[in-house]
């Protein structure tokens, strides 16, 4: 499709767009007249979803399209519904935001069950529907045969059997398992609901209190609505996950090459999708199908029994010798992960299995298990129908054996790819493949037990078949770059890119880099560093006027140096920790006023929770905090070197992801034009010097080149004078510190 003429501004809810925004909605609405997709990087201060949404909204109004906007953070899916709301005030639009069914569920049951719960209602109210129609029809001809209708007379005769026949199916039906909440969405007139539900942008707390006030099901109201939305604002899982995916398509009353999506922090899609398609197996779970295999009566159990015994077998043996004497004693409440993969041919929990196989063939045995599994998930959702049972139960044979055929057929492909003659995959290999095996163990109420994962390293086999299939994506977030790393891993074809740096005023901020010693992990206990660290941090407190916030590599590096400074300091420290609260914790230390609070670059405060005005005036940066180097880093890291010939592992796998997270913490504070700050990286890979001395350990070069250009390069001890300077130019001291 040719590109369309400039978009006009009719969804744009103020006077008139910024400068970028122009250009950028104008590039956007191009692209989507060519059935492009969009990699949009923009600063604060760009104006993203607008520059976004005005141009998608104006181009499926012209061409009958529908846009989703998504994100994974919740502070956005907030700005979104006020965006949304300022737009229809200034231009009509059905605009809804869309959960799940386990945040709108108004009798609290899981997914299994609302959908028997809701076949086995619509089949009550159909039948009575019916059975409404009969009595009516057996009135009219009853009232015909009393007048001398010799035909009526024999028509109401075989209405009165159809009559009895369906009497008695309501009969059995009502004695089913129902929600009340969806019978009275099909009974009742709802009318007022998609009113009310179109006079403004509805979320989904907002419909389940009206929903709950009505005794209606307010998620099934909200799925017939989709299909009259001109906007829904959903969470990734809607659009990542393709068995849901596939239904809330369904639910919009549209097909994918019809739908517009807006991704928001799309720097978070890799981790997401690689979420998605990750599949793992409980201990807990294979008991689970034992027990119900014991309790089957079928011939078939005893195969399928061959095959899940085995893998439970399997399963305990490799997590006790990984762990060795004396190490179940070491397991905590957390998931801890053991290394089973090898470097060649099956990993360590498959050649277990194999070992204590001992039926007549696993093939066979696992699709008999299978078709008997299939049969008691089919008996589970008769009797919840028919409501012998409370709840809906859900087949743990059948989710067992089919994660195991999953975890041997990816087990072959890793064998048969360790055997290639070259010793490489092509991309196209790596695509559709890249899964790595991994056991984890942690502490139940009755001891360690454990869990097997095919971790996805590679998530594209997820993104590829979803951007490829809509009409067009536009990915946007503040750091983004490198685009082409980006187009890689998810797998996008010649996108359009585009990139807007802060348009605020340059002589509001200053981004230091400052010369401390690098903290790699080796140096990280050494008393020298530890001090000259420290000691730089310190200062940056001291002369900050307001807040300081701080990001370390770990919470642990984030205590290790909050514990150092905080009783020497005068600001109030606020120590980030794993568990607390963390609106909780932003909102003391943005009302303190002279606060310092400590964080994890890794954590939660790092992107999606803003900074505003006097909340923080300085952030810093401490170390280059590469993420722990754990055996499924490492595998995506292998697997991105297999997948991608021109590529880095390291630097598509860990560098350029730490950076982005870097650049996500700065851009914590400066949230305005007017506001003034200090940004700072507190390690020597980031300066100049460490950039010619440091060779590959340098990051300087990882940053965008006009960011890069920003960076003033000090000294541990010069940071204070140059904080002094800027802040004193700015007049932000009531008491100016002395150095």
């Amino acid at each position: 499709m040719a590109a369309d003429s400039s978009p006009s501004l009719r969804f744009f809810p103020y006077e008139s767009p910024y400068e970028n925004q122009d250009a950028a909605i104008e590039r956007i609405h191009d692209a989507l007249g060519d059935e492009r997709d969009v990699l949009f990087e923009g600063a604060c201060g760009t104006g993203k979803t607008l520059s976004a949404l005005v141009p998608a909204l104006e181009f499926a109004r012209e061409h009958d399209k529908t846009v989703v906007i998504t994100t994974n953070v919740h502070q956005q899916m907030r700005q979104f519904v006020a965006d949304a709301r300022a737009i229809n005030d200034h231009e009509p639009l059905k605009a809804a935001v869309f959960k799940g069914k386990a945040a709108m569920c108004h009798i609290d049951v899981d997914y299994e069950e609302c959908q028997v719960l809701r076949d086995s209602t619509k089949e009550l109210v159909d039948a009575e529907e019916d059975l409404a129609e009969l009595e009516a029809r057996e009135d009219d001809l009853l009232a015909a045969s009393q007048s001398g209708d010799g035909d009526a007379t024999e028509a109401r005769s075989t209405v009165m059997d159809e009559l009895e026949h369906v009497e008695s199916e309501v009969d059995d039906l009502q004695g089913e398992s129902i929600c009340e909440h969806y019978y009275n969405n099909l009974t009742a007139d709802t009318d007022a609901f998609y009113a009310w539900l179109g006079s403004d942008v509805r979320t989904p707390e907002e419909i389940y209190e009206y929903a709950e006030q009505e005794d209606l099901c307010g998620y099934e109201l909200l799925k017939e609505g989709m299909e009259a939305m001109d906007l829904v604002v959903c969470n990734y899982h809607h659009l990542l996950d393709p068995a849901i995916r596939e239904q809330f398509f369904r639910w919009l009353g549209r097909d994918p090459e019809d739908v517009i999506t807006v991704f928001d922090e799309a720097h978070n899609v890799e981790s997401a999708a690689r979420e998605h398609a990750t599949r793992t197996l409980t201990e807990t779970t294979l008991d689970s199908a034992l027990a119900e295999l014991d309790d089957a009566g079928d011939p078939r159990a005893d195969q399928a029994k061959n095959v899940v015994e085995a893998f439970r077998r399997a399963l305990v043996a490799t997590y006790d010798e990984k762990l060795g004497f004396g190490g179940a004693e070491r397991v905590g409440e957390d998931w801890e992960d053991l290394a089973i993969a090898n470097s060649e041919g099956r990993d360590d929990l498959t050649l277990a299995f194999l070992d204590a196989y001992t039926g007549q063939g696993i093939e066979s045995d696992v699709e008999a298990g299978l078709a008997l599994g299939a049969a008691l998930d089919r008996e589970y959702d008769r009797a919840y129908r028919n409501g012998e049972t409370q709840v809906r139960k859900e087949c743990q044979t059948l989710q067992t054996l089919r994660f195991v055929e999953s975890w041997l057929a990816d087990g072959s492909e890793r064998a048969e790819g360790a055997r290639s003659s070259s010793g490489e995959r092509s991309q196209s290999d790596g695509a559709s493949g890249g899964r790595h095996p991994v056991v984890s163990v942690r502490e139940g109420p009755d001891g360690v037990y454990g869990r097997a994962e095919s971790f996805a390293s590679i998530p594209r086999d997820v993104t590829e078949p979803l951007f490829s299939s809509l009409h067009a994506s536009v990915l946007m977030s503040a750091t983004l770059r490198p685009f082409g790393v980006l187009e890689d891993v998810l797998g996008l074809d010649d996108p359009v890119t585009m990139a807007y740096g802060l348009t605020f005023p340059e002589a509001n901020r200053r981004t230091f880099a400052v010369d401390t010693p690098a903290l790699f992990a080796s140096e990280r206990d050494d008393p020298g560093v530890q001090e000259s660290v420290a000691g730089t941090v310190d200062d940056a407190i001291r002369f900050t006027p307001g807040n300081t916030l701080l990001f370390f590599p770990s919470y642990a590096e984030a205590e290790r140096y909050h514990d150092r400074i905080a009783a020497g300091t005068a600001a109030s420290t606020y120590l980030d920790e794993p568990g607390e609260s963390v609106e909780s914790l932003r909102e003391r230390f943005a009302a303190d006023g002279n606060g310092a609070l400590f964080t994890s670059l890794w954590g939660t405060l790092t992107e999606g929770v803003s900074f505003d005005g006097d909340d923080a005036h300085t952030v810093l940066v401490v170390g280059v905090p590469y993420p722990h180097l754990d055996d499924r880093l490492e595998a995506v890291e292998d697997a991105y070197d297999a997948a991608f010939e021109d590529s880095s592992g390291w630097e598509y796998a860990v560098e350029i992801p730490t950076i982005r997270k870097t650049r996500q913490a700065l851009g914590r504070v400066l949230r305005s034009p007017e506001e003034i700050g200090v940004r700072a990286l507190l390690d020597a890979r980031y300066t100049q010097r460490g950039h010619e001395e440091m060779g590959k350990y340098s990051v300087r070069g990882t940053f965008p080149d006009e960011e890069r250009a920003e960076l003033v390069d000090v000294a541990p001890g010069k940071l204070k004078y140059a904080m002094l300077n800027f802040y004193t130019d700015h007049d932000a001291y009531d008491d100016p510190p002395t150095p």
